[in-house]
């Protein structure tokens, strides 16, 4: 099996994995420079850098890179401990650089509106793959969505099961009411999405997520809640306000910067929530 064509698959299907190459080579090694591993989320591997105790360390690393989505960098000099008695021992050093490789970011927008208009072509610029979701067909069309991958016009609850939300997903809730807002906030918490944003004021959410609350929801379940979404930019226009929301997706996205807390916004840290 090919690694690069595995890494692609990987990242279709939305699952994580890790690249391990050699990257710098002195000396005699049991391998060659440039040479690969693949590091599935599951342990398996794709390839190999020669075995022995070094890939076992490498895998180890990688399932840490996998974890974190943070790069490392490992030198080993074979020669150096009696660990590598299993035919390793050439005397030699190498690197190896090990990076995690994320699946494609799909960003679901519930609600085919106006500020979806602008937020579809933002996101999608910003990288994401963008599917609009309205159970409006006058809404949900080519015609007013001809650049996203993909538009449903459906009732929600008939669109739920034939998505694949996993951990690289982010869900938008930009639908006409609350009541479709509370259809898709009731499914969206049960999923392993990344982040989970609905529009509307501090008290919307509250109403919103009350009511879910007395139908038997977990209340840490909203915690993954950003509501109101986007970065605080006081933003008015469906464009400013479509940037505000790509933005904060794009530091969960990214993990942003030390100290930044991306549920500091949810409606439970602003102590919305009682």
């Amino acid at each position: 099996m090919d690694v690069f064509e595995e890494m692609v698959r990987l990242r279709r299907v939305g699952q994580k994995s890790a690249l391990c190459t050699i990257v710098d080579v002195r000396g005699s090694i049991p391998s060659f420079l440039s040479a690969k591993v693949l590091v599935r989320e599951d342990g398996s591997m794709v390839g190999t850098i020669g075995g022995g105790c070094v890939e076992a360390e490498v895998w180890n690393a990688a399932r840490e890179v996998i974890e974190t989505e943070k790069p490392r960098h490992l030198s080993f000099n074979l020669g150096q401990d009696a660990a590598y008695d299993n035919g390793l021992i050439c005397g030699g050093q190498l690197d190896v650089f090990i990076e995690p490789v994320l699946p494609i970011p799909s960003a679901y927008i519930f609600g085919a509106g106006h500020i979806s208009k602008s937020l579809s072509k933002i996101a999608g610029q910003a990288g994401f793959r963008v599917a609009v979701i309205d159970n409006r067909e006058a809404f949900a069309n080519r015609e007013r969505f001809p650049d996203v991958d993909e538009v449903m016009a459906a009732e929600y609850e008939e669109v739920f099961d034939k998505l694949n939300v996993n951990e690289s997903s982010y869900l938008v809730i930009v639908t006409r009411g609350h009541r479709d807002d509370m259809r898709v906030l009731r499914w969206a918490v049960s999923t392993p999405a990344r982040y989970i944003g609905m529009i509307g004021s501090k008290r919307k959410a509250v109403n919103v997520i009350k009511e879910l609350e007395k139908e038997g929801i977990p209340r840490e379940r909203f915690e993954r809640v950003h509501s109101p979404m986007g970065l605080e930019l006081n933003a008015i226009t469906p464009e400013e306000i479509a940037v505000s929301v790509v933005a904060e997706m794009i530091g969960v996205r990214r993990n942003a910067h030390a100290g930044w807390n991306p549920l500091s916004k949810s409606v439970f840290a602003l102590g919305i929530m009682k």
